[in-house]
Parts: structure tokens; sequence; C-alpha cells
């Protein structure tokens, strides 16, 4: 599998508050891939294969979303991969063009999500996606009265606390800074900015989490058209094309568990994993890359995450957060969408808006939350139960005027 991949056209919807827009699946796909295509100045007719990933729905329901666009008859694959479903959708399309099985792919991304959709109600089945997990959490500090994932990533951020004495304030600017960074972007659930005091002084969710640090359920579609490199140069995309340099999913393994731990649990490992592939296939480091989108679905996962990829060391994430590091004029510039927590988190589509959002950075499209002279891009996508992926873009690659390999923290 030789071929180079590039994005060539993304499109997303506004991620919306649940029940608030009349809307039903497969009109929000629609608008998202309407978009992409357009943005790619390509037919839906020139598409040859698509992953459609969703987590709440039926069977084929990738099919039901693309009908309305085409009836062509293409092979469309449906993906569940929990939260990092958007990014598995496109990973699965990279690797049809890498493999040289088609020439135009389309990774797709949605979701309609219901009040209940995160807090299911009756009696907890003996066999879940997360029963592992679960045993963990309960066994360690016993179950709350609180949703399931605020209880995980509360209770790694308490750990985190404990053992490196991050503070509450710490762990709250992260919030700070996405909701800040959230009010430059039309796309976004939220569009407002919070102080400190504010973030601190929401609505408790699950110590030491309050509301405006913790992802909403949304509503949204997001999609990429991905091709290879023949195809870019046929067409004359060299200009508008960002290549996925390298990209890798992992998984949980034993490491998870055995340590009882819940920043092992809610996924470090799992980053750690991929990041280090990504880092060893494209010759680049954490040190080369201007800009992420990483998945804050809670405050403190942003923090938990900079250790993962290499940002800084274990246990300095909140230092990290605080120190200005990661926001317009710092060494990176993380979430400049806002994030989960501002963006919104429709599970589906969150990889593919992340996606969409490191294209328009690397090719200067932006507006007012462009970073500047962004030429290497990293995705950070995870889901419990469990998935990550992580994938480094590129900018200028096929007239050579990336950045050259450079090193890691951890070299």
């Amino acid at each position: 599998m030789s071929e180079r991949t590039f994005v060539i056209g993304v499109g997303m919807t506004k991620f919306e508050k649940i029940e608030t827009r009349e809307w039903e699946y497969p009109d929000m796909v629609g608008e998202a891939v309407g978009a992409a295509l357009a943005d790619a100045g390509v037919g839906y007719e020139a598409v040859e294969r698509a992953a459609v990933g969703y987590v709440f729905g039926t069977s084929t329901a990738g099919q039901r979303a693309l009908y309305d666009v085409g009836l062509t008859g293409i092979p469309i694959v449906n993906v569940n991969n929990n939260c990092a479903t958007g990014s598995s959708a496109l990973m699965l399309a990279r690797e049809w063009v890498q493999a040289g099985l088609a020439d135009v792919t389309l990774a797709v991304g949605f979701e309609k999500m219901t009040r209940d959709a995160l807090s299911p109600s009756g009696a907890m089945p003996k066999v879940t996606t997360v029963d592992r997990h679960l045993e963990v959490l309960v066994s360690t500090y016993g179950w709350a009265a609180a949703p399931m994932t605020a209880q995980f990533f509360g209770n790694a951020a308490r750990e985190h606390m404990d053992r490196h004495g991050t503070t509450a304030a710490q762990i709250a600017s992260v919030a700070v800074k996405n909701h800040r960074h959230s009010v430059h972007n039309p796309y976004a659930q939220f569009q407002r900015a919070y102080t400190l005091e504010q973030v601190l002084g929401d609505k408790p969710i699950h110590e030491p989490l309050t509301r405006s640090q913790c992802s909403p359920t949304s509503d949204g579609a997001a999609a990429a058209v991905v091709v290879g490199e023949r195809y870019v140069r046929e067409h004359g995309l060299e200009g508008r094309a960002v290549e996925i340099l390298a990209q890798a999913m992992t998984t949980d393994t034993e490491e998870a568990f055995a340590t009882r731990s819940h920043i092992d649990v809610v996924g470090a490992p799992m980053t750690r994993a991929a990041a280090r592939q990504v880092f060893a296939r494209s010759g680049l480091g954490i040190g080369d890359v201007d800009v992420i989108e990483l998945h804050d679905c809670f405050s403190i996962n942003e923090i938990l995450t900079y250790e993962a990829l290499g940002m800084c060391p274990e246990g300095e994430g909140g230092t990290l957060a605080e120190s200005g590091a990661t926001t317009y004029g710092g060494r990176w510039v993380v979430n400049p969408s806002g994030g989960l927590i501002s963006k919104g988190h429709p599970l589906g589509a969150t990889g593919l808006a992340q996606c969409a959002e490191l294209t328009w950075q690397l090719r200067g499209e932006a507006g007012a939350r462009q970073v500047d002279g962004a030429r290497i891009g990293l995705q950070h996508n995870l889901g419990l139960g469990g998935a990550c992926v992580v994938a480094l873009y590129g900018a200028g690659t096929l007239d050579g005027s990336v950045a050259g390999p450079g090193t890691s923290e951890e070299d």
C-alpha cells in the first residue's frame, strides 16, 4: 500500500444543540457531502467507494444517508467505533486509495442524538462494550450519580491531581481556551467565551468537572473526499490538496486495565501507541507540528493527550495548559475550532470535523481562527471501548515545501 493520499474536499454542517433544528440524518449528510464535493470540484458520480460512520442508528443507515445524494450503486460500508467513528471512516476511505482499489473515496460521519443517548435507562446488561472499563471504575471509585463518561474522565482528573498536583484551575483553563477559540468558528455549537471563574463556578457534573468542561450532545455531519497523488496531479489540485502523511489506529491492551488507573482506562496508552506509530511512519515529531485538533471530550482529556503525544513530560500537562503554549502565540495552537467542548460532539461526525478544520488551516482558509504559517497538522480522535486514531496532515507536500523531519519530546 504505497499510494500517497490526499484530502481534496471537506464539508460540515453547523453543529447544533439536539432537537433545535428540524432535520433528519439524510438532510445533514446531504449538506455536509454536498459541501465536500463542491470543495473538491467533483460530482458524486466520481466517488467509487464510501465509508459512513455513526454511533446511534440502524444498520445500513449509511446507505440511506447517501441515497438522497445519489443512487450510483457504489460500495457503502457502515462504521461504528464509538467516538472515534469519524476518523475510522476516514482511515478506511484512505486505505482503499492506498491499496489502489479506488481513485476517489468519500468518508462521512453523522449523528442525530437524543437526550438519553448517553444515559441509557433500565438495568445494565451483563456484557457491554465497556464492562471491563466499568469494573475498574466501580472497584476504585464506586458508582456515582453522574453520566458514565463524566465519571470515567472526572476520576482520571482526580487521579492526575493526586499524582501530580494538578489543580482544578489548570484543568478548567482548557475549557476557557477552547470556548474562546470557538467564538470565531461559525460551525461551532457554542460561540461564547467564558472566564476561568465562570468555568469553575458552572454547574458541577462530576468533580472536578463542571458543565462547561464537558462536550455536549450534538447533531451534525461532516465529510471528506480522499484521492491519490495521480488524481491530484491530473486534475491540477496541487495547491489545494492536503496530504495525510501518516495515520494509525490502536485499541486497548492489557495496560488499560492491569494498572487500575483511570488515566489508562480512558485511553492514554492507546494515544501514546498511535502517536509513536505516526511519528515513526512520517519521520516527523511533535516539534514539527503547528496545529492540533484533539479529542477534548472533557477538559482533562486534553491535558492527558498533551502528555501522551509528547508535548510535555508526564504530569506536566496542567502546567502546559495554563502556560499559553497551546493557543495563538504559543508553541502549538490546540483545538482552534473550539474542540469538542465548544464546537460540539455529534459522535460519528467528530473525527471528520477535525479533518475539515485541519484541511482549512493547512490551506490558509480558516479565517479569523487561522494559525499563521500552519504547515503540519495533527489529529487525535478517541473512543472508549476502545479505539484511538492519530493522523498527521501536511500542506505543500507535492512541491517539497513541507517542513522536514524533526524530533519529538521523547527523542
